[in-house]
């Protein structure tokens, strides 16, 4: 189907009112998390709840909630796979800040920073083991099937990130599958996992799989423009992190094909050799050839992509939630 919708409408996007639309229900899952953070090992919830609490959209549990009702209504099940989701994205974030030596998170000292690698690689393990052991007792061998694999798609996406780390030569194309794998599955199965639990049909589930998986990526490629606009404040990470990795991100990729050879040079020197040092110089560059122009369309496209997946869903509150939630993705400053 073709996207035919504009994500780019003048009127900013009122988060807190999309929120409002499940803050029963996010209330619910709140206390659910809280209950499961629970342990006799108090390191184990020194960290979850530092974590957990540190800020954060909430918006793959919210777009779980928000697609249920959509179908209908959010039952005890849902609310429990909306935990699932927050505790297997709250993991991956542990992981990924050990892996990518980061010292920020929203703002905050990295959980890595403060109690160390060791310890936050233990608890996202902790709270990996902790999904699965939720998943469990909504007793559908589906949900178990899709989390599992998800899981797997998301460890694959942090190896290929990996491997193309300090990689002048990754493609657009390598880099979207990463993104599709690390960052855009998780989306796709909150609201996948919302229909398989209302017993929707096959194409609405196909449907909210897409609009998941579209507007994952809608995000993901905002995370990289802003890299190169907001302010620290604003992005709650230091500027130039993805270059200091040496992360071949869209902006980088697309200066490299679209700029001068020397242009092109000096950010393959920068991502070879992962250096902040470079960050004012590869700026320059990267703002002369329209990179995060050309990023900010491409997050454009897959947000309408994820609003014309919705329209084989009935009018209501709750789809309009959805739809502006993918306006909100490419919209946002931070």
């Amino acid at each position: 189907m073709t996207a035919t919708h504009s994500t780019t409408a003048s009127a900013t996007i009122d988060f807190d009112s999309i929120k409002n639309l499940t803050a029963t229900e996010t209330r619910a899952v709140d206390q659910l998390i809280l209950k499961e953070l629970s342990s006799d090992v108090v390191l184990i919830n020194q960290i979850g709840h530092y974590i957990i609490g540190n800020g954060g959209k909430r918006l793959r549990p919210m777009l779980l909630l928000l697609a249920a009702k959509a179908l209908g209504k959010a039952n005890d099940h849902h609310l429990i796979l909306a935990a699932v989701i927050e505790f297997i994205h709250t993991a991956t974030l542990l992981h990924d800040d050990v892996v990518d030596e980061s010292v920020l998170r929203r703002g905050k000292e990295s959980a890595n920073a403060v109690w160390g690698n060791a310890a936050s690689v233990l608890v996202g393990d902790y709270l990996y083991s902790s999904a699965f052991e939720m998943m469990v007792r909504t007793n559908n061998m589906r949900v178990m099937e899709i989390l599992s694999k998800t899981t797997t798609a998301i460890a694959e996406g942090e190896v290929l990130q990996l491997l193309n780390c300090n990689n002048p030569d990754t493609s657009e194309e390598k880099y979207l599958d990463v993104i599709a794998r690390k960052t855009a599955i998780l989306f796709s199965t909150a609201t996948r996992l919302a229909a398989v639990i209302s017993a929707s049909d096959d194409k609405t589930e196909q449907a909210l799989t897409i609009y998941g998986q579209q507007l994952g990526v809608a995000f993901q490629l905002i995370d990289d423009a802003l890299d190169y606009k907001a302010s620290t404040e604003e992005l709650g990470k230091n500027l130039g992190d993805d270059l200091a990795e040496g992360k071949p991100t869209l902006p980088l990729i697309y200066a490299i094909e679209h700029g001068s050879p020397e242009q092109a040079q000096i950010i393959i020197d920068a991502i070879r050799h992962g250096s902040r040092d470079a960050f004012n110089a590869v700026y320059e560059v990267v703002k002369a050839t329209n990179a995060i122009e050309y990023t900010e369309q491409c997050a454009e496209q897959a947000a309408a992509k994820a609003i014309d997946a919705l329209q084989c869903l009935p009018d209501s509150e709750y789809k309009t939630a959805l739809e502006q939630l993918a306006r909100f993705s490419v919209q946002r400053d931070h």
